[in-house]
């Protein structure tokens, strides 16, 4: 500890360096894991095993997707030929959507997404039903005016009223309140899923639009292995659905949901693999500064090391002494990194929102790297010790 406190400035710096080292490899782990949950739970909250049909050419951008062209040829017909002709696929659910001005009393939201919807939609698309009820397959077949809403466009509407039984209007048509669906957030688009209205698809269709096409399918393959397989089958059904002939381009696009997310994992990957580069550095600048710090100690006490041998120390213990207190200073960089590390990654959740994860592999590499990064600065002056005669020290 005295030949530390005597070069305080390379033992700050050379602990900075294992510190840094230390603190970004945790962090940045902390915040890999944490992402990676976020996005599965994203996956999870769009529906299981899901495939999106839109109608028209849609482009993806990243995560996000955008429509290029319309087309007004897909159809509910076309989601029954998909369920039927396919064994890979499990349900579907047709939609279509618009947004409306929205009233309620004195009250207007000039421009709210409205969802016309199958009643197997909540299953289909994993959403669930606060209070209340859902739309049922009599709703769709008797053209109900009924609506189900989203909990903003409730907070915005009737703020602490319950709505259930109410009647709000959806343009100029009055519809009855019968359900409350569940907080479901921002998906990955960015797209809030709170702010929307559900009506049966065909009151929707008539009512609303009078129009006999819709805008997309949900599709639930059988199971993850099986979405391929369906994504092929639906493009060729939809093909010879809509007469397209080989030299024409589809007039529809299948989404796979599962590649949007990968895109999301490899922009994490790639900010995950930025941050241990960092951290190595890190280490290595940390390893330097150990080395030149020992190598420094090394000469000071040559004295007691000369001593040490006279009296019948052997090299290994030489060598076994500075091996221990290079990775004492190494490990005093890492214990901080690590304490300081989990502090202020704990503070990014609880700010962010972002999952709380702790991640054991960051913790478990960054101590094995700040030891490491010790025991092998320490072996070439422990070595360069071993070499002190006593009687040159004497002579000295």
């Amino acid at each position: 500890m005295r030949s530390l406190l005597n070069f305080k400035l390379r033992t700050a710096l050379a602990v900075l360096g294992v510190f840094l080292g230390t603190f970004s490899l945790i962090v940045v782990s902390n915040l890999s894991d944490s992402l990676t949950k976020k996005t599965e739970k994203e996956a999870e909250s769009l529906g299981k095993n899901l495939l999106i049909v839109r109608s028209g050419v849609v482009r993806r951008f990243g995560t996000a997707t955008r429509l290029l062209s319309e087309a007004t040829t897909l159809t509910v017909e076309d989601s029954k030929t998909i369920l039927q002709g396919s064994p890979f696929i499990k349900a579907v659910s047709p939609l279509s959507n618009k947004t409306f001005p929205i009233r309620y009393g004195d009250i207007v939201l000039s421009s709210v997404l409205v969802m016309g919807v199958a009643p197997n939609y909540t299953e289909v698309r994993n959403f669930r039903v606060k209070e209340g009820s859902f739309i049922t397959d009599n709703d769709n077949k008797n053209f109900s005016r009924v609506a189900v809403l989203g909990r903003e466009v409730v907070e915005k509407l009737f703020g602490d009223v319950n709505p259930i039984g109410e009647y709000i209007y959806i343009l100029r048509v009055p519809c009855q309140v019968i359900g409350l669906m569940e907080e479901k957030g921002v998906d990955i688009s960015g797209f809030n899923q709170d702010n929307q209205i559900f009506i049966p698809l065909n009151t929707f269709l008539r009512r609303f639009v009078n129009k006999d096409y819709i805008n997309s399918i949900s599709v639930q393959a059988i199971d993850e292995k099986s979405i391929p397989l369906a994504k092929t089958e639906i493009e060729g059904m939809l093909r010879k659905r809509h007469k397209i002939r080989e030299d024409q381009k589809d007039d529809f696009t299948v989404i796979d949901l599962k590649d949007v997310m990968a895109l999301k994992t490899e922009a994490m990957s790639m900010i995950t693999v930025l941050g241990r580069i960092a951290a190595a550095i890190s280490f290595v600048i940390g390893g330097i500064g150990i080395l030149s710090i020992m190598i420094l100690i090394v000469n000071e006490r040559r004295v007691e090391i000369g001593i040490r041998r006279a009296v019948g120390s052997r090299k290994r213990d030489i060598i076994l002494q500075f091996l221990i207190e290079s990775a004492f200073i190494s490990f005093s960089g890492g214990t901080i990194g690590a304490i300081i590390s989990l502090a202020v990654a704990t503070v990014i959740f609880l700010v962010s929102g972002l999952p709380f994860t702790i991640s054991l592999t960051g913790l478990i590499i960054s101590f094995f790297a700040s030891v490491g990064v010790g025991i092998l600065a320490g072996i070439y002056p422990s070595k360069k010790a071993t070499k002190i005669q006593p009687v040159d020290v004497i002579r000295s």
